[in-house]
């Protein structure tokens, strides 16, 4: 048990499988948790690196799954959680089934919170540990036509930065928020949004990237890391827009139907 022991959350694939090879090669025993029952291909992907390597199939929109993983560290102290599970949704509020927005907010909110929560309590009890969470740059955009999705962004963006505030002296625990843009994984398709310009575009960024930038943000201590230069730019300019402008670009690239219009 002298190893180093981290959590990565949505590890079956994207932007988590990348973190988790990161974890990995660095040497770090490894819990790795998805709602799908790929997870266990890409444990067997993880193992490789010669770490030791647990992966948990469970749903972390429900309090259940996040019990799971939580009863599966069998006490261990967590030195790194990597909270990346997300959820996307497209297509109008109004046509979308309730059950559906719900687990995007119980997925990217209520189970994020519920995991980070007592992982970050026993982090600060003993003044060691890192967080890193996946926000989004879509947290400072209204998502039109992906509107629960942005929102839980927006929240997520704006909880860890109170979060960070609230444990800012706390030696040896940090909190670091990763918010990249559109990235090539299922994402989209899972959301349902491939016949929409951001869905089918070829200029997302790769995950491996992604995952690196914000391994070495938490690695560093750093409070958030924006990843990619275009990002940078259009994060810059999210604060200084006015919302209506906003709603309206993101409608141009999210709409069901505008990738026939480019």
């Amino acid at each position: 048990m002298n190893r180093k022991f981290a959590i990565v959350t949505g590890a079956s694939s994207g932007i988590g499988f990348e973190l988790a090879h990161l974890a990995a090669r660095e040497g770090y025993d490894l819990l790795v948790v998805a709602d799908e029952p790929s997870i266990e291909m890409a444990a067997a992907a993880f193992r490789k690196h010669g770490t030791a390597i647990q992966a948990i199939e469970a749903d972390l929109s429900t309090l259940q799954g996040v019990d799971q993983v939580l009863a599966a560290t069998a006490g261990r102290h967590v030195d790194l959680l990597c909270a990346n599970a997300g959820r996307g949704l497209g297509h109008a509020f109004l046509d979308q089934e309730v059950a559906d927005w719900r687990r995007v907010i119980d997925t990217n909110i209520t189970g994020t919170l519920c995991l980070l929560q007592p992982v970050l309590q026993n982090m600060v009890a003993r003044g060691s540990g890192k967080v890193l969470v996946t926000g989004s740059i879509a947290g400072f955009i209204p998502g039109s036509f992906q509107a629960a999705y942005n929102g839980s962004k927006a929240f997520i963006d704006s909880f860890t930065d109170a979060l960070r505030n609230e444990i800012k002296d706390i030696e040896g625990v940090t909190l670091t928020t990763l918010m990249p843009g559109p990235v090539e994984t299922e994402f989209f398709e899972r959301a349902g949004m491939m016949d929409t310009d951001v869905g089918t575009s070829d200029s997302k960024s790769d995950p491996a990237d992604v995952a690196k930038d914000g391994w070495d943000a938490a690695m560093n201590g750093q409070a958030h890391i924006v990843s990619g230069w275009k990002n940078k730019i259009q994060a810059a300019a999210a604060h200084v827009t006015p919302a209506a402008v906003l709603a309206e670009q993101h409608r141009r690239m999210a709409e069901p139907g505008s990738a026939e219009n480019t």
